[in-house]
C-alpha cells in the first residue's frame, strides 16, 4: 500500500477511467496498536510513553476536541475487504472507528490503565487543530461488509503491553 497526494489520486482515477485500470482507494483515519513508533507524534503514543515514564500528559486546549481510534487489526481486516471486493468498488472508502472520544477522556484511559503517576496538564490549542475528527463509515459498511470490532479499551491494553515491553528492552 501507497501513500499518494491529491495529483497522484486523480492521476489513479484518470487511468481508471481511461484505461480500466483497477485501483482501490482507501482512506486511513486514526490508528493505533502494537509496533507504533514512539517517536511518531501521535497522541495514543506520545500519551502512553509520558504514563509509563510517569512524565506529566501534554493536552493541547480543554481536551474537548474529540477523535476517533481505529485498532491496527480492525484497520487491516478493512483494508483487506476492500482489495478483494468487487472491481466496481473502488473508493475512496473511509477506514476507521467512528466512536469518538474526547482527548481528556483518552489521557484518564490512559492514566487508569497504566496506572500512572502523571497529572494532566494543559496547552494552548494550535490554531489549526481540529475540533473533531470521526470517519464516516456507511460505504464501508454497506460495499465492504466491513466495521472495527475492537473498542478501544481493548486495543489500548495490548498497545500499553507493547510499549512497557519495547520501555524494557531500552
Amino acid at each position: 500500500m501507497m501513500k499518494v497526494n491529491v495529483l497522484q489520486k486523480h492521476y489513479f482515477f484518470d487511468h481508471n477511467r481511461k484505461y480500466g485500470t483497477k485501483i482501490k482507494v482507501a482512506r486511513i483515519f486514526n490508528t493505533y496498536g502494537p509496533n507504533m513508533r514512539p517517536d511518531d507524534g501521535r497522541v495514543i503514543s506520545s500519551f502512553i510513553l509520558q504514563a509509563l515514564n510517569n512524565i506529566n500528559i501534554t493536552i493541547y486546549g480543554n481536551g474537548n476536541q474529540t477523535r476517533s481510534f481505529c485498532y491496527v487489526d480492525d484497520l487491516i481486516n478493512g483494508i483487506y475487504k476492500l482489495m478483494n471486493s468487487n472491481n466496481n468498488v473502488i473508493g475512496p472508502i473511509n477506514i476507521g472507528n467512528t466512536v469518538e472520544f474526547t482527548i481528556l477522556e483518552l489521557a484518564k484511559l490512559v492514566l487508569q490503565s497504566t496506572k500512572s503517576k502523571s497529572r494532566i496538564t494543559f496547552n494552548d490549542l494550535p490554531q489549526d487543530d481540529p475540533l473533531q475528527r470521526r470517519p464516516v463509515i456507511d460505504e464501508a459498511k454497506i460495499k465492504l461488509d466491513w466495521q472495527p470490532n475492537i473498542i478501544l479499551q481493548d486495543g489500548l491494553v495490548k498497545t500499553i503491553a507493547y510499549f512497557t515491553k519495547t520501555l524494557k528492552k531500552k
